[in-house]
């Protein structure tokens, strides 16, 4: 089985709903590493000396290479990241090896968790 990873960065306020359209597009399930911040070209504002920002979440989804473009397409399109400077954005990154988990059935998983189990295997 061949993977892409999707790299999403997306405001925390809309993290569970780029996680839905994921899961809509054939996504199973994702890692998300809280409170990560963003710089763009201009400076932060502040107030009194307090920088305004506000937290970004980063979706890791490691997903079917036949499926990425779908999900790449429908989170971006979800969380409007072509609406305005700064809302999100999402890479595809390719997968040369993973390892991961398998219930001892070939490359299948739990769709219902989104999760390998049991034996190790090698993907190429």
């Amino acid at each position: 089985m061949h993977f892409k990873l999707i790299i999403a960065f997306v405001e925390d306020t809309k993290t569970e709903t780029i996680m839905q359209a994921a899961r809509e597009a054939g996504a199973t399930g994702a890692t998300v590493i809280n409170n990560a911040r963003g710089e763009g070209l201009e400076e932060s504002k502040t107030f009194f000396g307090l920088t305004l920002s506000t937290q970004r979440d980063v979706l890791l989804l490691l997903v079917e290479k036949h499926l990425s473009r779908h999900i790449l397409e429908h989170i971006g399109e979800v969380g409007e990241f072509d609406a305005k400077p700064g809302t999100g954005i999402a890479v595809v990154l390719d997968v040369e090896q993973a390892r991961y988990a398998d219930a001892g059935h070939g490359d299948s998983f739990d769709k219902r968790s989104g999760a390998f189990a049991v034996t190790a295997n090698e993907c190429f």
